[in-house]
């Protein structure tokens, strides 16, 4: 079972390596303050102003009616891609959302890469999408979307 759910659902094996005292503790990052690996909460919450912020900025152009499911449908659709776009271009070449700076926290590459790049923020923001590959982490704070595409969120103030 353990190879087909990575190590999140692996049994504990003799002779392992002890659990880290910290979340980031194996990838070198401090336990506390700026470069710490941020918490769920100010991920979730970063996730949210996103999405506000995105719904706010549809509505500018394409009127919401609660009334018409075929106006809300396409309000839906041009949400999810003003979304997907305040995603992936801000994390390609800053490293956070608008969402991600309100709450202190930014994506940033193991290898030590000043940008994100498209590629990975693609990924990154498709398996957000999805909900569950971002909602699952592993001992370091680093979920299914973090470990694909070589990344961490960390926090910045």
């Amino acid at each position: 079972m353990a190879r087909w759910t990575g190590e999140w659902l692996s049994a504990p094996r003799l002779g392992a390596e002890e659990p880290p005292r910290w979340r980031g503790e194996r990838l070198g990052l401090p336990e506390q303050g700026v470069g710490a690996v941020a918490g769920g909460g100010a991920r979730l919450l970063g996730l949210v102003v996103d999405l506000v912020a995105a719904s706010l900025l549809t509505s500018l152009f394409v009127h919401p009616d609660l009334q018409d499911t075929a106006a809300m449908q396409s309000y839906n659709l041009w949400a999810v891609a003003v979304w997907a776009i305040i995603t992936v271009v801000p994390v390609s070449f800053f490293g956070f959302t608008p969402g991600m700076f309100v709450t202190g926290i930014r994506v940033a590459r193991l290898d030590g890469a000043g940008m994100v790049g498209v590629p990975r923020a693609i990924v990154r923001a498709a398996l957000t999408f999805l909900i569950i590959p971002a909602a699952i982490r592993n001992a370091d704070g680093r979920s299914w979307l973090d470990r694909l595409t070589g990344t961490v969120v960390i926090r910045m103030r």
